[in-house]
């Protein structure tokens, strides 16, 4: 989340802070007024906008003396700048929480839409447990979840934006040996954190509270992936957000893990049954994720199946176990 809200800050966000909360909105503040009078200058105020005479109430951090008595030397250069700078807690906040909105809407609905026009098969919408306007509850399901999903897990980004995750830069600082090697690591030790969360999602006095809403779509679409209670929702997120305090990893690649992740849960939904294939012991795919929305107890794992069998859990696809069959028997019916 740092490289993100960095390259945000580059390209976006020290404008808009500069034009939401100004410096010069402060102008009249005693901290201004010393600055400006011990450089022996007078600057006049800029006029107040009704906005301005607004911010001008927030918090903000202490105005240095010899910052503000620099940037008054030249006051057309104070509507470029906002009174909350990079590092300001507030800002941060706000800035994270806005970027994880947005970027969590625009994967949602880039990859499940992609998923559902191009992967789904649609004949499953005719199945007999297919909820009418299915799609549309798993949808708003998902959005009223974001929200939420992102308030809880704000600590975590903000930690890693003030630097105390274990993410770093230069590929050299570890080697390529250990930036490939921390790829199955992280999947590894996901895959084996959500196996047991999602297991204890199912013990019954939480199921009933929690995972029930998203057990729901018996038959899922791609739009289901994310249409969870936000506990639940954020429950299952706490590995990938635990690994960056537990190992190293370069930040660009943590980023593309954690984006093929949600694009991976969407992926799953799909309802697919396609059975036979190589990997079909080794890769809990959507197959397996399938059987386990229709029989609640099997294949809890996210990426692979070992966690699965490790924990007598695991149910093997079978062509006969396809929900497309029941669609075509209740057309003979």
């Amino acid at each position: 989340m740092d490289l993100l809200l960095r390259i945000a800050d580059d390209w976006l966000l020290d404008k808009a802070w500069a034009s939401l909360v100004p410096l010069s909105a402060f102008s009249s503040s005693p901290d201004l007024v010393n600055a400006t009078n011990s450089t022996a200058k007078f600057v006049p105020l800029l006029t107040s906008s009704s906005w301005s005479q607004l911010v001008s109430h927030l918090p903000h951090p202490p105005l240095k003396h010899d910052d503000l008595a620099s940037l008054y030397a030249n006051a057309q250069t104070l509507p470029h700048i906002s009174a909350w700078p990079r590092d300001y807690i507030p800002r941060q906040l706000v800035s994270v929480f806005v970027i994880t909105l947005i970027g969590i809407h625009v994967l949602y609905f880039l990859f499940a839409g992609l998923s559902y026009a191009f992967i789904f098969n649609h004949e499953m919408m005719k199945h007999p447990r297919f909820l009418k306007n299915q799609v549309r509850q798993e949808i708003r399901a998902s959005l009223w979840a974001f929200p939420f999903m992102t308030v809880l897990t704000m600590p975590w980004f903000q930690a890693e934006v003030r630097g105390y995750s274990l993410m770093y830069d230069g590929v050299d600082t570890y080697g390529y040996t250990y930036l490939v090697l921390s790829v199955p690591l992280y999947l590894l030790f996901t895959d084996y954190l959500i196996y047991w969360v999602h297991r204890w999602l199912h013990i019954p006095v939480i199921y009933k509270y929690i995972h029930k809403p998203h057990h729901k779509w018996i038959i899922p679409t791609p739009f289901a992936s994310h249409a969870f209670h936000p506990v639940d929702g954020y429950a299952q997120s706490l590995p990938y957000h635990l690994f960056v305090f537990v190992f190293p990893i370069h930040r660009i690649l943590y980023l593309v893990l954690f984006v093929s992740v949600n694009f991976w849960s969407i992926f799953i939904h799909d309802s697919d049954m396609i059975t036979g294939h190589i990997f079909e012991k080794v890769i809990n795919g959507p197959a397996h994720h399938t059987l386990h929305h229709i029989y609640f107890t099997v294949n809890y794992g996210q990426y692979f199946t070992w966690a699965d069998r490790v924990g007598g859990s695991y149910r093997q696809p079978q062509s006969d176990l396809d929900p497309l069959l029941d669609i075509k028997d209740a057309k003979k019916e």
